[in-house]
């Protein structure tokens, strides 16, 4: 079984059930699977092989799935690239995957054909090409809507996927085709299948999270709106409009929808699955989506890229008590934590997480060093530091390069950020270690208010010494407009920490 014959499988079983939905056009599950047969004939005509690297610059739209399933089926490895790249990023991305051929929106073509290697045979932009000698989708389609003659192994690679390169230059993380369908499974046995399912597809595709949940939409049958990006009101209105049953997003976006004035005028009881991840989310943000969605069917799901992505997960009846921990391992995964020696901690210790299943990624594509250093005798050091209850229960409090140390004692940001966010005003926060004379470090909050707020600055750290200890409560509080975010939209902490470096303790 291969991702390609996914699709396959559910235009023979469910072939006038609709696929995607997006702008107004719609696939059945029979037309999605004859055009991309005949878009993957002409790939094919092109050269494209099995195991040739196929970049996808795309904006989320159903010619998302089209692009991808196409060059799956005649074995060829995906690698998305984030579009908010610039031309230098891509170009470090293209040249390490060793792309051979680009599928682009038209409004990146430009900028791809700067980026582009040698190695790189044809761009072809969907719709229109506006540099000469670039293809578009229609030049290239065949007539062929029969399957490619292509014999697939699980163990062939399907996606190459590129790390948000927070602390230096992005890591290819390769997966088979029995990697992906593994978090398939699991996410399968975590959620449910069921094939009338109707998933909202707001994040990018070229983000893991989201690429995952596509495939799993395509393989289970669901229905797959998609959003060409994410705006809140717009994502309410979709809710409302084609009765979404299932919505994944990240604290972000959850902040953002809670945010909307006049939210509780859309109908969003057609809501059964949220699950959140990419990032810790505060207790108290949790609470609130769950008043705006009106259900306690919340997962959280906690892992990296390399995971799969995935790891670990708190199941809707687990936040009930457990709210704020990441959860246990899912289905198929062992996770430990573990001190620097690799032996378990007691409960309440910080640790490392390491995870092992057969989801985690096969290595850091051109890398072994890399892959040495984070593959060890099966398991998966990710560099998160976390603690385990009594009850097994795993509660992510840092990355490793994170942490702060002010006075010997360990500091973990994302206690601080959960206490941040549950007062009043505060929309967003970032805690970062700053150096500091006497302490070594003292502990910085970067904090951007909601519209309209005026927080005082007194009164909040009032309000985290009645929960936090003495070492922990900010000694630095700044106000701000918007926190940086590297392009994959993840909070860039150490460009904080280059700007708040020399702010010493008010």
């Amino acid at each position: 079984m291969d991702i390609g014959g996914g699709l396959g499988r559910s235009a023979r079983l469910f072939p006038e059930k609709i696929a995607t939905i997006c702008e107004g056009r719609t696939y059945t599950y029979d037309q999605l699977n004859r055009i991309v047969n005949r878009f993957s004939h002409g790939l094919q005509a092109l050269g494209v092989e099995k195991g040739d690297k196929v970049a996808l610059m795309m904006k989320n739209s159903d010619d998302f799935p089209i692009a991808y399933f196409a060059a799956v089926k005649l074995g060829g490895v995906i690698v998305p690239i984030n579009c908010r790249l610039t031309s230098v990023e891509a170009a470090y991305i293209i040249d390490h995957s060793d792309t051979k051929l680009i599928l682009c929106d038209e409004e990146y073509a430009d900028l791809l054909e700067k980026a582009r290697s040698p190695k790189v045979e044809q761009i072809i932009a969907f719709h229109r090409a506006t540099i000469d000698g670039h293809l578009t989708f229609s030049e290239v389609c065949t007539d062929n809507e029969e399957d490619p003659d292509v014999a697939i192994d699980r163990y062939d690679g399907i996606e190459l996927l590129y790390t948000s390169g927070t602390t230096g230059k992005p890591k290819g993380v390769l997966f088979d085709h029995h990697r992906v369908l593994t978090v398939i499974f699991n996410t399968t046995f975590m959620f449910g299948a069921y094939h009338n399912d109707r998933s909202l597809h707001i994040a990018p595709f070229f983000h893991a999270a989201q690429l995952r949940t596509l495939t799993r939409g395509i393989f289970q049958s669901h229905t797959n709106v998609i959003l060409r990006q994410f705006d809140p009101v717009e994502t309410l209105k979709a809710i409302e409009t084609y009765r979404i049953t299932n919505f994944f997003g990240v604290p972000t976006m959850y902040n953002m929808l809670l945010q909307v004035p006049d939210r509780e005028k859309y109908d969003l009881s057609s809501i059964q699955v949220c699950g959140y991840g990419a990032a810790p989310m505060a207790p108290e943000l949790v609470r609130r989506s769950m008043e705006l969605f009106g259900t306690e069917q919340f997962f959280n799901q906690c892992g990296l890229t390399e995971g799969g992505p995935g790891g670990i997960h708190l199941t809707p009846e687990d936040h009930k008590t457990k709210m704020g921990a990441s959860g246990k391992p899912r289905f198929l995964m062992e996770a430990r934590v573990v001190d620097q020696e690799g032996n378990h901690v007691a409960p309440g210790v910080v640790g490392e997480l390491i995870m092992r299943g057969e989801s985690i990624m096969k290595e850091y594509y051109k890398n072994p060093e890399a892959t040495a250093e984070t593959l060890r005798n099966g398991w998966l050091y990710t560099g998160d530091l976390c603690t385990i209850d009594e009850d097994g229960y795993i509660t992510l409090v840092d990355r490793s390069k994170d942490m702060i140390i002010s006075g010997g004692s360990n500091v973990y940001s994302v206690e601080v950020e959960q206490v941040l966010y549950s007062y009043p005003g505060v929309l967003e926060a970032a805690v970062i270690g700053v150096p500091d004379e006497k302490w070594g470090e003292t502990v910085a909050a970067i904090i951007v208010p909601k519209p309209g707020a005026q927080i005082d600055q007194a009164r909040l750290i009032a309000f985290c010494r009645e929960q936090l200890a003495g070492y922990k409560i900010p000694r630095i509080v700044t106000f701000t407009d918007a926190l940086p975010r590297n392009a994959s939209g993840k909070i860039m902490k150490f460009e904080l920490r280059t700007t708040y470096k020399n702010k010493m303790v008010q």
